[in-house]
């Protein structure tokens, strides 16, 4: 089942004896747990029949042994088990999975760990359970991702503000729903577009000097930006590690070598092969008109040569704000 399958059937009180939800991405996970622990329930009904219990504190068997209790005053019972997978003897559960109780609504967190698939234990839960598979997103479908989950609670994003919160916080989705909330909170009666003035004031990204300025800046070959934000990278390293910022620029230069290449150049053709969003398109067009196919080439071959020498490879020593301010200027000349 999908994500959204089982919040529609949660918010229309339909449940299931067993849900087990595992993957890498802990979002979603608990979110539907959340959801199962604030819904099923009564306040006064929780009080006997709702039981939260951490997999490294208990075993399968005990899992089952409270499974199978029944409900008192109440149609349901709810067994949350988080961390699961660093529950012992996970495979005695296969006895309850295969012959659960109607009344129990037993919830299985397994995170950040793959479940062994020959086991017939996991055999079982894929056959037998709600079984949900939250997977990692990768970084270029999280401007996306912001965007519909902004657009989900009636405000909407400039794709500018949606990349930086990206830039800023990665892929960690619930950091990133964190971080929205508080844009929204703070946004004035009536105010529903987040702009990148709202993510410097509330979260504190400057939208000056960050890996999306320093990109376009290069692109656009504008020599006194591009410093100005090198020489702000340099004297906060912390915040920018240069690390990250080599890894930034790979990325634009890589894709803009792909954009080079590639024979349809049309907006959406290119926002689809690119993966970003088509607001940035006209970046890279202009980008492409500054950079012939052979220098793209010498950059990523430069990226790579100073991603070794600020890990201090060959002997290296150069202070990182050094090494910036020379690979910035061997990229623009």
């Amino acid at each position: 089942m999908t994500f959204e399958n089982i919040i529609n059937d949660l918010k229309n009180k339909i449940y299931y004896p067993v849900y087990f939800l595992t993957g890498d991405e802990p979002y979603y996970i608990d979110v539907i747990t959340d959801n199962i622990a604030a819904s099923v329930l009564s306040e006064a009904e929780k009080a006997f029949n709702q039981t939260v219990i951490y997999g490294k504190d208990t075993s399968g068997s005990a899992v089952m042994n409270y499974a199978k209790r029944f409900p008192m005053m109440a149609n349901y019972q709810v067994v949350i088990v988080k961390e699961a997978q660093d529950m012992a003897q996970f495979e005695d559960l296969i006895h309850y999975i295969e012959h659960p109780l109607k009344s129990t609504i037993l919830v299985l967190n397994y995170k950040y760990k793959s479940p062994d698939k020959r086991k017939k234990v996991f055999k079982a839960l894929q056959e037998k359970s709600v079984y949900f598979e939250s997977k990692k997103l990768y970084e270029d479908k999280i401007p996306g991702w912001i965007n519909a989950w902004v657009t989900s609670k009636n405000y909407s994003i400039q794709p500018k503000a949606a990349a930086l919160l990206t830039e800023f916080l990665g892929s960690d989705l619930s950091k990133i729903v964190n971080e929205l909330d508080k844009l929204i909170i703070s946004l004035d009666e009536g105010e529903k577009m987040i702009t990148p003035v709202h993510v410097e004031r509330i979260i504190g990204i400057s939208k000056e000097f960050n890996h999306f300025e320093l990109q376009k800046a290069l692109g656009k070959k504008d020599i006194l930006t591009a410093n100005r934000i090198i020489d702000y990278f340099g004297r906060n390293q912390k915040s920018n590690h240069i690390s990250q910022t080599i890894s930034s620029l790979y990325f634009f230069f890589s894709k803009l070598l792909i954009y080079y290449y590639t024979e349809d150049k049309s907006k959406q053709n290119i926002a689809a092969v690119l993966r970003i969003n088509p607001y940035f398109v006209s970046d890279y067009a202009e980008a492409a008109r500054n950079y012939p196919a052979r220098k793209l080439v010498e950059i990523i071959s430069l990226l790579r040569e100073y991603d070794l020498k600020s890990k201090g490879y060959n002997g290296s020593t150069q202070p990182a704000d050094e090494l910036l301010k020379e690979l910035t200027f061997k990229i623009l000349h």
